[in-house]
């Protein structure tokens, strides 16, 4: 089924697709000591009707966001679906922010609501309240909290909120490397052409079933396997959190599993992970970092599966992907290449640049640059900064570097700036940085990342005293851990008495990353 041409919600589409029989199971939790939960097609139905409705009984404004820092449940993705389904914006925020993070994107993204888990109401209700937000909800993850005991009281009944295809569905933050975060404004038409397009280069068939493991507050649990799964009626094995062993159990009733490489580095670690476990996978997929090739080859010799590693942004959703099966685009390749992220998706256009803005030959490494339905509608409330990350020909500057060889694999060989990513989740040295550098004592900081045989990276941090201070790396780390979230805290911190720099005095972060790189080998 398709969607009304006279309404373009995501939701719409996502609704459509729903099998015909209501009753079957849509999700199953697993995990988490409990008995399984069992939730039909008609639950998610009623459930994202009764939120939707209650969003609605709010009287929010056009656009209104809905900012929610919960923990991860079926009943945050009824909210997500329920954020859709009457119209207004979503706003997912990382469980590990804390509150400098949480001030900031209230205070910039200005959300009509917020939600958030009880134990946070106390100090999350104040920042929000004192920004204008009017309505503060909690939700957590055993179904209790006073956004379900209202939206019990509502109808199960809504019809979807009618929107342009060009209205926003979703604002995802995503840090620069210069300055504070940036929202990264997606619309109902960037979401839905992505996952309509995955959904038949990947290969969803029926019968299929995806474990979810990933967080839904960024682009890979949220969008790319939430929306597979749903845009293909397919039923879901739901953990609240990745727990290697249990996902390796559960593999023998699923078909496809979406995770970032720390993740098959775990499972490589279990001993039931075997060619029998996963005799009834049909797809594994890796992103959101960098994949080492000892862990592609691993895997393939291990399972007999070849990990299919795909290359995506906050900005864009999915962008290319390693092919699932022939591409006629690229002479019928079908070759899953480790090292590559694939090739450019159907109605994506990805080119290499030098830095005048010229286009470079094959294999030569440049800057990519992307444009296609997917890509985001520009970031909030920052006209200039979208000018300036857009060509005068509509390309987005992904900020990535890389190169396209001979057969049109497209290999990613580093980030412009120094962008860390740790464990799939970015770290942008600018930011931590600047908390760095606001503690006593402090005169400088340099963050650099660093290979990490779990994490891919991590970082670590060099610290330069005020003349006369006196600093202990233990005590600046532990005051972090208390003002952001933990994967952006650096693994090893340094005081030096000086930073390596160059002629012109600019900090060169290279002399410290080969310095360090080290640190980790052989943990």
């Amino acid at each position: 089924m398709t969607p009304p041409a006279s309404n373009p919600n995501l939701f719409a589409a996502l609704r459509a697709a729903f099998p015909q029989d209501l009753d079957s199971v849509a999700v199953e939790t697993a995990g988490g000591g409990a008995e399984p939960l069992h939730y039909t097609w008609r639950d998610l139905d009623r459930a994202t009707a009764m939120m939707a409705n209650l969003l609605a009984s709010l009287k929010l404004p056009k656009g209104a966001r809905v900012a929610v820092q919960v923990e991860k449940s079926v009943e945050a993705m009824v909210l997500y679906l329920a954020t859709l389904r009457a119209g207004y914006v979503f706003l997912p925020l990382n469980t590990a922010y804390q509150s400098a993070e949480i001030e900031y994107f209230v205070g910039n993204a200005e959300p009509a609501v917020m939600v958030c888990t009880r134990a946070n109401f106390g100090w999350i209700s104040k920042i929000a309240f004192k920004a204008g937000t009017r309505h503060v909800f909690t939700l957590d993850d055993d179904r209790t909290g006073s956004l379900l005991e209202r939206a019990a009281h509502c109808s199960d009944r809504h019809e979807v909120a009618p929107v342009a295809a060009d209205d926003l569905a979703a604002i995802l933050y995503t840090s620069g490397t210069t300055g504070r975060s940036k929202g990264a404004m997606l619309t109902h038409d960037n979401l839905l052409s992505n996952a309509r397009m995955l959904k038949d280069y990947w290969g969803w068939r029926p019968g299929d079933v995806l474990i979810h493991a990933l967080p839904i507050f960024h682009v890979h649990g949220l969008f790319v396997a939430l929306h597979g799964a749903l845009l293909n009626g397919s039923r879901m094995i739901w953990l609240g959190k990745f727990d290697p062993k249990l996902v390796v159990q559960k593999m023998p009733e699923a078909t496809v599993f979406m995770g970032v490489p720390t993740l098959y580095v775990r499972m490589l670690a279990e001993p039931g992970l075997t060619r029998e476990a996963v005799r009834n996978m049909r797809l594994f997929l890796a992103g959101s970092a960098p994949l080492l090739i000892e862990t592609f080859n691993e895997w393939k010799d291990r399972t007999g599966h070849t990990i299919v590693e795909r290359y995506g942004m906050s900005e864009t959703a999915m962008l290319t992907s390693n092919p699932y099966a022939a591409d006629a685009r690229y002479g019928g390749q079908d070759e899953r290449r480790g090292g590559t992220v694939g090739f450019p998706l159907p109605g994506v256009q990805l080119r290499v640049q030098g830095d005048d803005g010229t286009p470079l030959a094959v294999g030569e490494i440049g800057n990519i640059q992307v444009a296609g339905p997917n890509v985001f509608k520009g970031y909030w409330r920052m006209p200039e900064k979208t000018r300036e990350e857009f060509t005068a020909d509509g390309f987005f500057k992904t900020g990535d570097v890389g190169k396209i060889d001979g057969r049109g694999y497209v290999t990613i060989v580093g980030r412009s700036k120094d962008l860390i990513i740790s464990g799939g989740y970015n770290v942008y040295p600018a930011e931590i940085e600047g908390y760095i550098n606001e503690l006593p004592g402090v005169a400088e900081s340099a963050l650099v990342g660093v290979p990490h045989p779990d994490f891919g990276e991590v970082g670590v941090a060099v610290v330069i005293p005020k003349p006369g201070a006196t600093l202990e790396a233990d005590a600046i780390i532990a005051t972090l851990k208390s003002r952001l979230a933990n994967f952006k805290i650096p693994k090893r911190c340094f005081v030096v008495n000086e930073l390596p720099r160059n002629t012109m005095g600019k900090v060169q972060k290279n002399l410290l990353r080969d310095q360090h790189k080290g640190l980790f080998a052989g943990k």
